[in-house]
């Protein structure tokens, strides 16, 4: 389910973006929400049940999510307004940073009564919540400053591998004898 989930994000901003460099941005960042919320589970001593995969899977989507308002911005201000990867991308954190903060705090605060629950049921609500709640407090960290860096070095790699090599130089011309 994770592998199909982040390959049809991949595929769908693929056709969109017509490249493979910004989806990847977007996708790289998905490990390390995913790495969060499995540290977070750890640290309560809980165990990955299918509730906490179900929000390992909500995961994958506010990840992505959060990386595409700063990636989307980044292109915009690349294409419109002529501007080079890395001074696109920090004007594009710049812009997007309440927004991203706001969701992102609105959500772990939603979300901790879930981590946090008592009574009947308190373990499948803490299972979900914790996952959810410790992955978003990690994508939010790792988001914000590690999207931009992957961003731009795609954004290098790719402009490094479209430049066209040099023809190679014509040796001189013989002299006849």
């Amino acid at each position: 389910i994770f592998a199909l989930s982040v390959v049809s994000v991949l595929l769908k901003k693929k056709a969109q973006y017509e490249s493979w460099a910004l989806p990847l941005a977007i996708v790289l960042i998905v490990p390390m929400s995913v790495m969060s919320a499995l540290l977070g589970v750890l640290a309560r001593g809980m165990d990955n049940n299918v509730l906490t995969q179900i929000g390992l899977v909500v995961l994958i989507g506010l990840a992505a999510k959060n990386a595409i308002l700063i990636v989307e911005f980044a292109r915009q201000a690349e294409e419109h307004d002529g501007m080079d990867p890395v001074s696109a991308v920090i004007q594009a954190c710049r812009l997007r940073l309440r927004p991203i903060l706001m969701t992102a705090f609105s959500f772990i605060l939603g979300v901790v009564p879930l981590a946090f629950a008592t009574g009947a049921g308190a373990e499948m609500r803490q299972a979900l919540g914790t996952a959810v709640m410790f992955g978003m407090i990690g994508v939010t960290f790792f988001g914000l400053f590690l999207t931009p860096v992957f961003y731009v070095s795609l954004r290098w790699v790719v402009t490094k591998l479209q430049r066209k090599p040099k023809p190679p130089k014509e040796p001189p011309a013989a002299v006849p004898a």
